[in-house]
């Protein structure tokens, strides 16, 4: 079976489907922000969204982080490395892309398991 949470025409905000989880992208709350605070706020959109889910950040199998630039790597990863339970990261692929809208600096996919 498969579960969709707060579906509209273009996408759903969470999938469910045999026990795994599977995020729409995620971006910040406040774009006029820098690197470090969206990093900091898209995250904490994710946490929030497992949660409802039925998991959490320790149950990340994977993530695919895009960024607008290489430049902020180093920035959006010491956020990152700060978030990440220890012994809990998921498999990860980070990729400079073009954003939806030009003031997004990061995006984030996530599927993670259910907590059992």
């Amino acid at each position: 079976m498969i579960e969709r949470q707060e579906t509209g025409q273009r996408m759903s905000r969470i999938v469910k489907h045999n026990g795994t989880v599977y995020l729409c992208g995620q971006v910040c709350a406040d774009a006029t922000q820098g690197i470090t605070e969206q990093t900091q706020t898209m995250l904490d959109k994710v946490e929030a969204l497992l949660e409802q889910a039925g998991s959490d950040k320790e149950h990340m199998l994977s993530a695919t982080i895009y960024i607008k630039d290489m430049k902020d790597f180093a920035e959006m990863n010491a956020v990152w490395d700060n978030w990440v339970p220890a012994g809990h990261a998921p498999a990860r692929a980070c990729v400079e892309a073009s954003m939806a809208r030009d003031v997004l600096l990061v995006e984030i996919s996530v599927v993670a398991a259910v907590k059992e």
